[in-house]
């Protein structure tokens, strides 16, 4: 019995590859349906407008109808930039991080300055307290110079500006200093 060569398997989704699209991904699809997957991306959590672009052309949307979705989930009032860079910052600034860290975050994910500054303002929150929190929780009692240090690092990489840095650094120590003096 002759035996017979196994079949290559048809590529899938042939009319995108002879659109030029890449291989692997769905043809692109209508506006109607990157509405609905946006739709169902933002019924999970917020994104940012341009978080939520990269999902949709990820997944197979073309740039075009991308947009489109978009525009109509901003005018439904499903996606803002305002309510996403509020949410981002009220969740890093009770994780202990900075305005300079959490300014930084909304910037790399597409957050235009004001909005981010808007939503900093919003929060009033009390920087300096934050601070103190994360350094007594992170490092305990300042007692000498490498704690001190250790602290300042800690604060600069979270984000904290170098005049709350040396206020709290300082009143540690002066707090320190006042409990093995009595």
């Amino acid at each position: 019995m002759a035996t017979r060569k196994p079949r290559k398997p048809e590529p899938r989704f042939t009319a995108s590859l002879r659109d030029g699209a890449a291989e692997g991904k769905p043809p692109s699809a209508s506006t109607p349906a990157a509405l609905r997957y946006g739709v169902k991306l933002l019924a999970r959590r917020e994104y940012a407008r341009s978080e939520l672009r990269q999902r949709l052309i990820a997944r197979g949307h073309d740039a075009a109808s991308a947009d489109q979705a978009l525009a109509q989930l901003a005018a439904r009032r499903h996606q803002s930039d305002a309510r996403y860079a509020e949410m981002l910052a009220r969740t890093r600034a009770s994780q202990g991080y900075g305005p300079r860290r959490i300014l930084g975050e909304l910037a790399v994910r597409g957050i235009v300055r004001e909005q981010a500054q808007s939503a900093l303002e919003g929060l009033d929150q009390d920087w300096l307290q934050i601070a103190r929190e994360l350094v007594r929780r992170r490092c305990g009692v300042l007692r000498d110079a490498a704690s001190r240090m250790r602290a300042a690092q800690l604060l600069l990489r979270r984000g904290f500006d170098a005049a709350t840095v040396r206020c709290v650094t300082r009143t540690e120590v002066e707090e320190a200093a006042d409990a093995d003096g009595d």
